[in-house]
This record gives C-alpha cells, sequence and structure tokens, in this order.
C-alpha cells in the first residue's frame, strides 16, 4: 500500500515539472527556429557568392597553369624579338597596362627582363584593380585577333600571357558583383552567432529542467514496475494454474497413447534387425519375382533367421516394416491397386537405391507413377525418340521426374551414368556426365523405367544396375479394379461415396498423424517453465479437440466404408469372374505374340458388358446375368482373333479356368490331365494288369488314383473281375465321352474325372470330352468359335484403333476388304488405298495415313511382317492416333470420323506389342476341309478362263480342271493327319496350282488324240509341287496320290476318286455355276477315303490334336508339383532326379567284354558287328555321363551349392512336365517319349548292349534299342561281304517275316543275316503273312521276328511293299548327307493283301517304327 502512495506523489510531482518543461521547451523552440531561418539565410547568401566565384576560377586557374608551364627560354624568346609580331605586342602592352606600366615595346622588354616577372604574375592583386586599369585592358580584350588560340600562331609563350590577361578582366567582372555579397555575408553571420549563443543558453536551461523530470520519472517507473511486477506475479501464477489443467487434460488421451506406442516400439526393437535384414533383401532380391514366389522366400528367410537366432518379426512383411498406412492409402489415390504385392511393388520404387525398371504389361504402373508425379511436372520419354537425351539432361538440371517407357530387353548404354548414378562434384556442384557433356545433377530428380513386356529377359549386367519390380496385375488387385468398375455402374452413389471416404480418411488421417506429431514437437521444442507458453498450451489444447474430431470423424467413415465393402462384396463374385477372363485372354500371348492383349481394352470390354447385359430387380440374377453375358461377349471378341485350332484351346481354357477358381477342379487334377502321371515307378495297387490296358496305361490309373482321392481304388476295380469287363466295353465303346461309366463310378466322377479316364485310356476322344466339358461348364456356343463378317465388326472399329487381319499362308484378305469397302462406298484406288510394306514403302504409307486421316478413306497396310524396320514407327502413328479427337463437324481438328486403318501380317515376334494390345484382331485363314478347299477354287476361276481356256477339247479341260483342283485339296488337308500324312508338312499354295492349271491347258490345247498323261504327270508331280518336297517318301506319296486324279480313267463317266463311298468324283462338263452347285452339293466334311486312307486315320489326327491341345496349354502353366504330396516344385524336382540318378546304370566298359565279342580274325580285322557294338557303347556312355553330370549340378543347384544356370533351369522344368531334358536329347537317340517311359526305354538298351557285350552276339537284335540302327544294317552287309568276297556296293536285304511272336521263342541265329525284333507296323498289321488293314482303333501292332538277308542285286516283287522304317512315329528328321530323313533307317519289303497294290499302302502312310511314343 505503501508503495502505492509514493508512486501517486511522485506520479503529481512529476505532472507539475513536466508542465514547467513545457514551456521551457516552447521558448526555445521559437528561439531555435529564428537561428534556424537566420542560418540558411547566410547560407544561401555564401552560396549565391560562391556561385559567382566558380564562374571566374576556372579561367582563372587555366591562365595560372599556363603561366606555370612557361620557362625562361620562353620569356627570352618573345625579350629577343626585335620587332615582335602585331599579337605578341598587343598582349605585352596589355601585360604592361595591367602592371600599370607604359604600353609599349620596350617597356615590355624590361617587364619581361625583372627577375621576379613570373611570380608577379601569379601573385598578382586581382582583388584590387584599379578601375582606369580596367578599362585600358578592355580595349585590347575587346579586340576580336586578341584570343589564345589566334595568339598562338605567333607565339606560344604569348598566348598563356594572353590567357592571363583576359583571365584577370573576368575575375574583375566577377569580383566587382561578389563584393557587396561578400559584406552582406559578414554581417548575417556575425547576426548568426549572436542568436546561436542566446539558443544555447535557452537549451542548458531546457536540459536541466529536463533531467528533473527524467529522473522523477525513473523513480515513478521503478515505483510502477515494482507494482506491475506483483500484479504479474498474481496473474502468472493464475494463469500457470489455468493452463496446466489444460496441459493436463490435452495429453491425457496422448499419454495413453504414447503408453501403448512406446510398448510397440519396445517390443518391435527387439525384432528390428531381422525386420530391416528382410527388408533389405526384399528391395535388393525379389522385386522380379511374382507375389507367391515372393511370400515363399520370406517365409524361408524367417525360417532362416530363426535358425541362426536372429530376432524377426513371425509375420515380417516389406509392407509392415517399411510403409505407413497413410503412404499407402496415398498411393492407391494416385491409382496404385489395392493388393499387397502392388503396395510391396512401391515400397520397391520409393526405397530402392537403384532406379526402377517396372515390368508392366498391363500399364498399371504407368497410370499410377503419371498420377503420382504429375504435379512434379514427369517428363515422359521413348528411347525411340531421337532426342530422348536431351530431354532426360533437361529434367537432370531441373530436378524433375522422368519416366521411360517401352524398354525393351536393352537399356541404351548412354543411360548407364545416370543408372549407376556417377554423380562427381565439380566447382561445389553435383555433376554428371551424359553423352559428352557434364549436366549438372539436381537432387530432386527421379527416373523410371517401364517396359511392356510381360516376360522380359534381362541379362545380368542390366539387372545389377535397376531394381527390377515386377507390375504384372495380380488377380486380387486385377479383381478390386473390376469390383470399382462395377460398383461405378451398377451402384454409382455407393461407389461414389466410397471413392470420397477413401480420399476424406486418407486426408484425416494424414491431418492426424501431422497434429500427433506436432505434438510431440511442440513439447521437444519447448524451453523453460512449459505453464509459461501460452502459444503452446493453446496449440496443444486446439490439436486435442481437431483431434478428437477427426477420429470421430474417421470413425464415423471407417464404419462407413465397412458397410459399404460389405454392399460390395455381393458384387464381387462377377468382378471373380471377369478376373479370371482376363488372365485367359492375356495367356493366349503364350501361345502366338499376335494374341496380346492390354488391360484397358479388357475393361472397356467389361464396362460394356455392364451397360448391354440384361438388367434384373434380383442381384443374384443380375450378376449371373451380367456374368454369362460378359463370358460370352468376351469369348465372341476375342476368338475372331484367333486361329481356329486355338478357339477350342481358348474355351477349354476359359471352361477350366473357371471351374479351378471355383473350386470344382483341384490342382492335382489340373496336372494329372496335362502332365500325366510324373513317377517312374508307380505303386500302390496290388491288382493284376488287365489284358486290355497296355503297361503304360495301367501305369497313369496308378498314378491318377494316387493323385485324385475321387478315383482312388480305379485301377484296383479295372482289375478285378467283376468291373474289368464293364470298364472294357466303356473304354472300347464308338464315343466313351457319351456313354455311362460302370455303376459303381458313374456317381463318382465329375465330368473333369471323365477326362481324366479319357486322356489315359482313350485319348483319341480326349478332344470331344472337351467339348464336351466345355459345353456342360460354359455352354454349347462355346464349343466352337462363330465366323465374323466385317459387317459385323466395322460398328467395333473406330478411326482411333486399327484392326489387324492375322495371317496364315495362303490367306490373304484383300479381295474381301475390296469388296467389302466398295460396299460401304470405299472404292479401291478412291477411298481405299492398298500399300504393301517392304524397302522403301514406309514413307509412302505414312503419307497415306496421313491424307486419309484428315480426308475420311480407308488405309490397308498389307504384309506388316515384312516391314521389320518400319515397326517402331508404325507404332508411333497408332499410338498418336490413339491420342487424336475425332472431329464431330467439317472445319475442326482432328481424325475424319471415317477414317479407318488396316493392317495386314503374319504371326511376328517383331510386330509391336503396343499396336497388338489396343488393335482389334481377325484372323484370315484358307478354308479348311476338301470341299471348301475346292469351292475356294472355283470362287477365283472366272468364267472366260473356264470356257475359252481349251476350246479344242472343253470336256477333257473341264474334267481334268476339276481333277486338279481336288488333287489341290486333298495334298493340302492331308497335312492335318500329321506324319501319316506328310513326313514334313508342306506349304502347297494356289501358286502350284494356278501354275499346273496353265500347263493342263497347255498339253491339252497342243495334244491331238492321245493325251500326254505321264508328260502332265511328271510337270504337275514332279515339277509344280514335287518343287516343295525334300523326302523322298513324300515324294512317293505326293505321285501314288497324282495317279488318282491325273489318269485317263477320270474321263470315265462312272469314275469316282472313292471307290468304297463313290461319294467324290468328277462332276460332268457344264457350265461354271453348275460345277459350283456340285461342288456346294458335295459332303460338309470328308473321310479318310477321300484321302486313300483308313479309318483308322481319324483316330491319329484326333490323338495329334489332343496331344497338341495339351502341349499348348501345358507350356502355358507356371511350374507346378504334380506329385502328391509334393508342396514345392524344387522338392519334386529334387526327388525325381534322385530317383533317376540311383538308378543309373554303370557305364559300358570293354573289360566287361565276354569271350570272343572283340577277338579278331585271322587277317587282323575286327568283326563289323563288334564295331558296331563298340560305337554303340561310346554312344550311350555319353548319354550316361551327360545324365550322370547334369542330375549331380541340379541336385547342388537346387540345394544352393552352385548356380542355377538357365539349361539346369530348363532340365528342371522338364523333369516337372514329364518330358525329357534338352541336355539330354542333345545326345541321347531321337525318342518322343514321356520322362517315365524315356528312362525305361533307357535302361532297356543299356540292358541290351551289356547283354551283348558280356554274353555275345544275340541270336536276335533288338534293332530299337540302337543309337544309330543304320549303323547295324551297315555291319551286317559288311560282315556278309567280307564272309562271301562280294562286293558291299553290290548287296541289299530281302527280308523274310517269321511265325515268332517273340525273340525268346528263336532258337539259333541265322547262318547270314539276322534277326530282328521289335518292330512295329503303323497303320498296317500282319496278317496271314501279308500285309492287312488294321483293327479300328488299332494304331499299332508288333511285326513278328524278321530275318534281314542280305542278297546281291535284289530286286523286290511288285507284290510286295517298300515299307519305310523310321526311328520315331514322328518320321521327319534332318535331311542327311545321304539325301535322306536322319530318322529314315531303310525300306523294308513286305508282302501286301491280294487286290491291292503298292499306292494303296503308299496313301496309307505305312510305316515301320523303331519305337512307339508311349
Amino acid at each position: 500500500m505503501a508503495v502505492m502512495q509514493a508512486t501517486a506523489t511522485l506520479l503529481v510531482q512529476v505532472a507539475k515539472d513536466q508542465l514547467e518543461a513545457e514551456d521551457v521547451r516552447a521558448v526555445v523552440s521559437r528561439e531555435e527556429s529564428e537561428v534556424k531561418t537566420k542560418a540558411a539565410h547566410t547560407q544561401a547568401l555564401a552560396d549565391e557568392a560562391k556561385a559567382d566565384l566558380d564562374q571566374a576560377l576556372p579561367a582563372l586557374n587555366a591562365a595560372v597553369d599556363s603561366l606555370s608551364a612557361l620557362n625562361k627560354g620562353d620569356i627570352v624568346e618573345i625579350k629577343s624579338m626585335v620587332k615582335p609580331p602585331p599579337l605578341v605586342l598587343m598582349t605585352m602592352e596589355a601585360v604592361c597596362t595591367l602592371k600599370q606600366e607604359k604600353a609599349d615595346w620596350d617597356t615590355a622588354k624590361r617587364v619581361l627582363g625583372e627577375s621576379g616577372f613570373m611570380k608577379s604574375l601569379l601573385e598578382f592583386d586581382k582583388d584590387h584593380i584599379p578601375e582606369a586599369v580596367i578599362k585600358r585592358l578592355r580595349k585590347y580584350i575587346e579586340t576580336p585577333e586578341f584570343t589564345p588560340e589566334t595568339v598562338a600562331k605567333q607565339s606560344k609563350a604569348a598566348q598563356s600571357l594572353c590567357m592571363w590577361c583576359r583571365a584577370m578582366d573576368v575575375y574583375d567582372r566577377i569580383a566587382k558583383v561578389v563584393e557587396p555579397k561578400r559584406v552582406a555575408l559578414r554581417g548575417a553571420e556575425a547576426m548568426l552567432i549572436g542568436a546561436n549563443a542566446q539558443l544555447q543558453e535557452k537549451q542548458a536551461a531546457l536540459k536541466a529542467v529536463e533531467g528533473k523530470v527524467a529522473g522523477l520519472e525513473a523513480a515513478l517507473a521503478a515505483a510502477e514496475a515494482e507494482q506491475a511486477s506483483l500484479k504479474e506475479q498474481a496473474s502468472v501464477t493464475a494463469t500457470r494454474l489455468q493452463r496446466a489443467a489444460k496441459l493436463t487434460s490435452a495429453l491425457q488421451e496422448e499419454g495413453v497413447r504414447w503408453g501403448n506406442t512406446a510398448g510397440q516400439i519396445k517390443e518391435s526393437t527387439g525384432l528390428l534387425v531381422g525386420d530391416v535384414l528382410l527388408s533389405a533383401a526384399c528391395i535388393a532380391y525379389y522385386g522380379a519375382f511374382p507375389g507367391k514366389y515372393r511370400q515363399e522366400l520370406v517365409s524361408g528367410w524367417v525360417d532362416k533367421c530363426k535358425e541362426y537366432g536372429i530376432p524377426v518379426s513371425p509375420d515380417c512383411t516389406l509392407r509392415g516394416t517399411l510403409a505407413s498406412p497413410i503412404q499407402v492409402r496415398d498411393w492407391r489415390l494416385w491409382g496404385l491397386p489395392a493388393d499387397d504385392v502392388s503396395v510391396d511393388n512401391a515400397i520397391l520404387v520409393s526405397k530402392g537405391k537403384r532406379w526402377p525398371l517396372m515390368i508392366d504389361p498391363q500399364g498399371q504402373a504407368n497410370t499410377w507413377l503419371r498420377n503420382m508425379e504429375g504435379r512434379a511436372g514427369l517428363k515422359l520419354v521413348k528411347l525411340s525418340q531421337p532426342n530422348f537425351m536431351r530431354l532426360i539432361e533437361g529434367a537432370v538440371r531441373l530436378g524433375q521426374p522422368v519416366l521411360i517407357e517401352d524398354v525393351g530387353e536393352t537399356i541404351d548404354p548412354a543411360l548407364e551414368p545416370l543408372l549407376l548414378k556417377q554423380v562427381f562434384k565439380q566447382g561445389g556442384r553435383s555433376v554428371i556426365h551424359l553423352g559428352d557433356t557434364d549436366v549438372e545433377y539436381h537432387p530432386s530428380f527421379q527416373l523410371y523405367m517401364t517396359t511392356p513386356l510381360a516376360n522380359p529377359h534381362y541379362l545380368p549386367e542390366v539387372c545389377i544396375k535397376v531394381t527390377l519390380v515386377n507390375f504384372t496385375v495380380t488377380r486380387p488387385g486385377l479383381e478390386e479394379q473390376l469390383l470399382a468398375e462395377l460398383m461405378r455402374k451398377e451402384r454409382p452413389d455407393l461407389q461414389a461415396t466410397r471413392d470420397r471416404l477413401l480420399l476424406s480418411i486418407s486426408t484425416d488421417k494424414r491431418q492426424l498423424k501431422e497434429l500427433e506429431d506436432k505434438i510431440l514437437r511442440l513439447l521437444k521444442e519447448a524451453k523453460g517453465n512449459i505453464l509459461d507458453d501460452e502459444v503452446l498450451i493453446n496449440t496443444l489444447n486446439n490439436s486435442k479437440l481437431t483431434a478428437g474430431m477427426i477420429q470421430n470423424r474417421v470413425q464415423e467413415a471407417e464404419e462407413t466404408e465397412n458397410n459399404i465393402n460389405q454392399a460390395r462384396e455381393q458384387y464381387r463374385s462377377a468382378a471373380a469372374g471377369a478376373s479370371t477372363f482376363y488372365f485367359v485372354v492375356a495367356d493366349l500371348a503364350l501361345i502366338s505374340p499376335m494374341y496380346q492383349t492390354c488391360l484397358p481394352s479388357f475393361i472397356t470390354m467389361f464396362n460394356h458388358c455392364i451397360d448391354a447385359s440384361e438388367k434384373a430387380s434380383d442381384l443374384g440374377l443380375r450378376l449371373r446375368l451380367l456374368t454369362s453375358f460378359a463370358m460370352r461377349f468376351i469369348f465372341d471378341k476375342v476368338q475372331r482373333g484367333l486361329f481356329e485350332q486355338h478357339k477350342l484351346l481358348f474355351s477349354f481354357m476359359l471352361a477350366t479356368a473357371t471351374a479351378r477358381a471355383a473350386g470344382q477342379v483341384t490342382q492335382g487334377e489340373w496336372n494329372f490331365l496335362l502332365r500325366g502321371g510324373a513317377g517312374l515307378t508307380p505303386t500302390g495297387s496290388e491288382g493284376a494288369t488287365p489284358v486290355w490296358l497296355s503297361a503304360s496305361q495301367w501305369s497313369q490309373l496308378v498314378q491318377m488314383g494316387q493323385v485324385v482321392a475321387a478315383l482312388e481304388g480305379m485301377a484296383d476295380s479295372m482289375s478285378m473281375s467283376s468291373e474289368s469287363k464293364a470298364w472294357e466295353q466303356w473304354a472300347g465303346c464308338s464315343q466313351p465321352h457319351l456313354q455311362p461309366l460302370p455303376p459303381a463310378w458313374e456317381p463318382v466322377c465329375t465330368t473333369f474325372h471323365r477326362l481324366l479316364l479319357l486322356k489315359v485310356l482313350r485319348e483319341d476322344k480326349l478332344l470331344v470330352g472337351c467339348q464336351r466339358y466345355i459345353g456342360e461348364t460354359l455352354g454349347a456356343g462355346f464349343t466352337q468359335g462363330q465366323p465374323w463378317t466385317l459387317d459385323g465388326v466395322l460398328p467395333d472399329t473406330t478411326a482411333l484403333v486399327p484392326t489387324i487381319f492375322i495371317l496364315t499362308s495362303g490367306a490373304d484378305p484383300t479381295a474381301m476388304l475390296q469388296r467389302f469397302g466398295e460396299k460401304q462406298g470405299m472404292k479401291a484406288g478412291e477411298r481405299l488405298h492398298m500399300v504393301s510394306l517392304g524397302q522403301g514403302q514406309g514413307p509412302v504409307a505414312e503419307t497415306l495415313v496421313a491424307l486419309a486421316a484428315a480426308d475420311g478413306h480407308w488405309v490397308c497396310l498389307q504384309n506388316c511382317h515384312l516391314a521389320k524396320s518400319w515397326m517402331p514407327r508404325l507404332a508411333s502413328i497408332v499410338e498418336e492416333l490413339g491420342k487424336s479427337q475425332v472431329r464431330r463437324e467439317d472445319g475442326e481438328a482432328g481424325l475424319h470420323p471415317d477414317f479407318r486403318l488396316w493392317l495386314t501380317s503374319m504371326p511376328t515376334t517383331d510386330f509391336p506389342a503396343s499396336v497388338l494390345q489396343s488393335c482389334i484382331k481377325l484372323t484370315s485363314e484358307p478354308p479348311k476341309g476338301v470341299k471348301a478347299n475346292v469351292a475356294r477354287t472355283y470362287a477365283d476361276i472366272t468364267e472366260g478362263p473356264f470356257e475359252s481356256s481349251c476350246p479344242s477339247k472343253p470336256a477333257a479341260w473341264k474334267k481334268l480342271l476339276f481333277s486338279l483342283a481336288f488333287f489341290h485339296a486333298v495334298v493340302q488337308e492331308r497335312r492335318k493327319f500329321g506324319s501319316i500324312g506328310w513326313n514334313i508338312p508342306y506349304s502347297f499354295n494356289q501358286s502350284d496350282l494356278e501354275c499346273s492349271m496353265m500347263g493342263l491347258a497347255t498339253f491339252l490345247n497342243e495334244a491331238e488324240d492321245q493325251l500326254p498323261w505321264a508328260a502332265m504327270e511328271y510337270v504337275v508331280g514332279q515339277i509344280n509341287y514335287g518343287g516343295h518336297v525334300t523326302d523322298d517318301m513324300d515324294r512317293r506319296c505326293l505321285m501314288s496320290t497324282l495317279t488318282r486324279f491325273l489318269t485317263a480313267k477320270v474321263m470315265d463317266s462312272d469314275y469316282t476318286f472313292t471307290p468304297v463311298s463313290g461319294a467324290y468324283h468328277p462332276p460332268q462338263p457344264g457350265t461354271l455355276e453348275q460345277c459350283r452347285a456340285f461342288i456346294k452339293a458335295l459332303p460338309a466334311s470328308e473321310t479318310p477315303e477321300v484321302f486313300g486312307m483308313h479309318d483308322n486315320a481319324n483316330t491319329a489326327f484326333e490323338l495329334q490334336e489332343a496331344g497338341r491341345v495339351m502341349d499348348t496349354v501345358l507350356a502355358m502353366q507356371p511350374r507346378e508339383p504334380a506329385l502328391p504330396g509334393s508342396t514345392m516344385p524344387d522338392q519334386q524336382v529334387a526327388a525325381l532326379a534322385a530317383s533317376i540318378l540311383d538308378q543309373l546304370p554303370p557305364l559300358l566298359s570293354m573289360a566287361e567284354a565276354g569271350p570272343g565279342v572283340f577277338e579278331r580274325t585271322q587277317a587282323g580285322q575286327l568283326n563289323s558287328l563288334a564295331v558296331v557294338l563298340g560305337q554303340e557303347m561310346e554312344r550311350f556312355n555319353r548319354l550316361s555321363e551327360a545324365m550322370r553330370s547334369s542330375l549331380e549340378e541340379l541336385q547342388k543347384a537346387l540345394k544352393g551349392l552352385t548356380v542355377m544356370s538357365g539349361q539346369l533351369e530348363l532340365m528342371a522344368t522338364s523333369l516337372l512336365n514329364s518330358q525329357v531334358p534338352e541336355l539330354w536329347m542333345r545326345v541321347a537317340y531321337p525318342s518322343l517319349k514321356p520322362l517315365g517311359s524315356w528312362v525305361k526305354d533307357y535302361h532297356e538298351r543299356i540292358a541290351f548292349m551289356r547283354a551283348w557285350l558280356t554274353s555275345g552276339q544275340p541270336k536276335c537284335f533288338w534293332l530299337p534299342g540302337f543309337f544309330f540302327p543304320q549303323g547295324l544294317m551297315t555291319g551286317v552287309l559288311q560282315t556278309h561281304a567280307r564272309k562271301y568276297g562280294i562286293a558291299i556296293d553290290s548287296l541289299s536285304f530281302a527280308f523274310q517275316v517269321s511265325q515268332l511272336k517273340e525273340p525268346s521263342e528263336v532258337v539259333d541265329a541265322p547262318e547270314d543275316g539276322i534277326l530282328i525284333h521289335g518292330l512295329w507296323l503303323e497303320g498296317a498289321q500282319w496278317q496271314n503273312g501279308c500285309l492287312a488293314e488294321p483293327n479300328p482303333d488299332v494304331m499299332y501292332s508288333l511285326l513278328p521276328v524278321i530275318h534281314f538277308t542280305p542278297v546281291q542285286d535284289y530286286v523286290a516283287p511288285d507284290t510286295e511293299y517298300d515299307c519305310p522304317l523310321y526311328k520315331t512315329s514322328a518320321r521327319a528328321g534332318a535331311l542327311s548327307t545321304t539325301g535322306q530323313s536322319t530318322n529314315f533307317v531303310l525300306c523294308v519289303n513286305l508282302p501286301i493283301r491280294e487286290g491291292t497294290d503298292r499306292d494303296h499302302w503308299i496313301l496309307q502312310g505305312v510305316a515301320l517304327l523303331c519305337m512307339l511314343n508311349d
């Protein structure tokens, strides 16, 4: 209280003194103003006088400087003048005038002679020159010639004196004006000094008063400060109490969270070492692998960490260690798929030390990166651009992200400094050397690379420079995308709400995280007493309130999202089905590169299906309708771009993929269908093998029961007498796929189980079984593709997307397109432009496309496969078209809506993938079947040539023309029967037929009475068609076929090409339309009789097609275990390799040789057959060593003890697929057997050779057991030649088939020649001592023991058929130096059935085989 009273008293005194000080201050201020006015006036006078003087001083100074420059010589010069020049005289007179001397030359010389003359001039009293002197001086000054310049012409010294005289005049004039001002200035300065003295006195008084006041104010301030301090302390205390309450409230929940977080951190810290180790390993190694393998990899690493005692989380994942939920949500908002694999990929891209190279066939990574980095100015670059390095250099300088698209399997070497991040310091800057320049490296620069290749093969030198990331779409990721598309169409309200919620939740969680971090940062940075930081307390409180609101919002949003997700899940079945469709369609690219498709195109089709499919109020019904419609729509759009041979395969893949996704077909069942049994020695069945089953079939049945639980015991049931008959009847019927199974198994087996049975027991009916399975699974409409028409395709086409015709040999859609174009008003040559690509045609095509796009024409670029170098440019053109806009009105910029781009190409790997993935694909194939082929020939024939080509013999011409067309169709369609039809499938084409037709017309026109049949046969058979044929047996077959059609019998009215059925014969001569009508009436499908073949040829064809389809499907599959109980493919490979390795026999050694085996004759010669044995031993030992070394290396590689090379990888895949590895086939004998049968056959061959080696020459030789059977034949001939002294060139074999069925029945070896067993007849059987037609569905029959007898100059009788003997059923082989196929051994002459000729058996394709395929 006392402090407050003292303060009040001081306040009164200070106020009083302040009033006195104010009075003094006012007086001082007034006087100070007056003094300032006087000072300003004085300064103005001084400035004015100085300004006037400044005018004279330059001239004066110049004169002084000039005088100073004079020396004694100059003065003497003037003085010595007797009669000075006028101006010099005038100058000296002016000087004398100023010095008040007489103005004449004598005086001037006297003055000049004075010793102080120059000093007198310099020190001249210029301020006191008399007026009279000035007046006299002025008469000189005013003289025009009296100027320094003029005087200088007469005397340089006089010039300086002239300047001095003139300067005195100027100074005098100005000084008279300045002097009064100087006087006034001196008076003003005196007054100013007095005023300043008075002012200083007043200011001192004021200072004293102010000092007193200041003292009082200081005392007052101290008192007030003390008073305020006390108040402040009270206020601070109260405030701190309030803030403490706020802080306690604000941090209460945070404390709970911090406690939980601290506990989690403490727990995770102990596992951090292992988690980070695994995360680093993931980033370094697993980017290139698919999701399933990544999981297996991490699982194995976790187990290893535990084994070595490294602490690690049991559920350690890359996303759990290195990703935050907020960041993941942001990635998803930018377009990253929602599956875990995609999240891991994003982490690899953002965390890897090396720049990422993303395998992105569906473009998902591309889309994500564009959205994510678009705000940062992402630069899109392609290595095909000529200026791509310049674009990259600019981005490196500016720190912009770069995305290099469409990277191939190699990377431009110019990018190596960037990939290796070869940044160095130069002058304090970060620099990188790109090309031939140093570019400043911005730290914000980012590089991304994507490749559209689905399965690229990058060399190690590429892989070590980049982080490979496999962005191939996953099934969950695609399912989520399709579900979003479906919801956007079906429930746009839910999807829009979900999209908003995702954005809202992401934003709120990010803000919540920022607030939580802000709280921790503020607490960390707080200094002093935390209760005094009002900003901190308020921020904490506001953050708490905001966080609470956000948490409530997030909780509500997540609950809403869960409800929406539950509603979305009801639609998932349709999205899952569409996802399955996509992966089947995408897998087609594994069959042919021309079948590539892209995800955006598929999603567009799916969206169309959603809009176009039938609606229903019941959700379940609606989804079933949508799924059915989508499957049919996608099937139709895709199958029109597939070759005929792949359409059924596509349907089958679609059906099985749907069933596998629904769990109706297990992986074991699927593997068994594709691979069969993989075991070498199946066990598990004690039943005896039924007589109607082969050993191979029985083995497969046993293994099928082990793999498929539902079929366990089926093999035993077939060996039981009570059921064996029923099974035999089922397997032997003509249509087993339609017949019920034995009663005990009919209700057990599904349709897919029936396929497994057909695979084992009736593989020839497997394809029709597949058709039935497709019909039951998908519907009858999927069992065969629907033919497309350009009328139906045109509505799907646009100006933005090209349409490509994928061609096969003999197909040309040009005429069809021209007809269709004319129908649409696009006449060829006017609005439809055709360009056949080839050398130099690229620029022409590009120009045409540009013009047509503007004018609305059509362009067809033919034979794109011939313009490999131009294909990148085609890709650029199509890409530019896709980015263009279609104009709606004339005059607008963009593409004309009528413009269309058509392409044609044979299948080729060089065709741009980007074009194939986006274009509409159509296949163009020549007609299938004899009828369609003949119809096509007659469709191309016009009326003129048909009627007028042979006017002399029109009837013969028309008959032979039809025969020739029919022959052409037969030789083409015969290819479908595989090796029975032709050893080598030849590409007979329309040109062969046209040449033959012209030759036929020439022969007919030139012939008189008798037609030259032999000549016509030779020209057509040996030249026109025979020019394609390289195999002698095929040439024989060609000529035998031709004799049925180019024969004089054709002219007979009752002649028929098919004697049994009579369905095919030449028409009677008539008009062209009558011939076309006759052809139209022919049967839709031909029987084997048309080709001169047995009905079993159809069975062979069906077996061939079934094998082709299954092999194709198998080639599309990833590595999967096939044995029961195998959980990993590597385990199966290891088990199989160990089994084969353990059973490998020891090498064949000469040390094992029995007595007499390698004895020499008296002439020192080794027996020829012993030489053959030695050669065979070398070959078998080479094979055995290759098998042993490769199996051992493979086992080491599987254990990680050595590198898994590419060859070993292929070997492992072959073992998984029950195929013989390529490593073995290179040094092995030809064989088409699967792995199990091949290994068994290998052991039998080794056993045969070892028996020969140890026991001596066998009585009966197993010819199929030889590496090189031709060597045995030569050895036998050589032995006979040596024995009888006959030239070996004159020897050949005669053949005698014995009655002995088995080699064990042979008692003694023949005196001459050898006995052979183990040969199989294909296309016939041995019956009653001659060749006979085979039994139905029996493709092969065993030939009895046959005696090969060397005979000199042997000529086979006409009653014997030269039956070719081949090593394998493929028949084709490489062309050897002898002109024969390496697969061909020799021809065996066999008696033929009476009533037949050689051509009959040639056309049936009858041959002997050393081994079968099973």
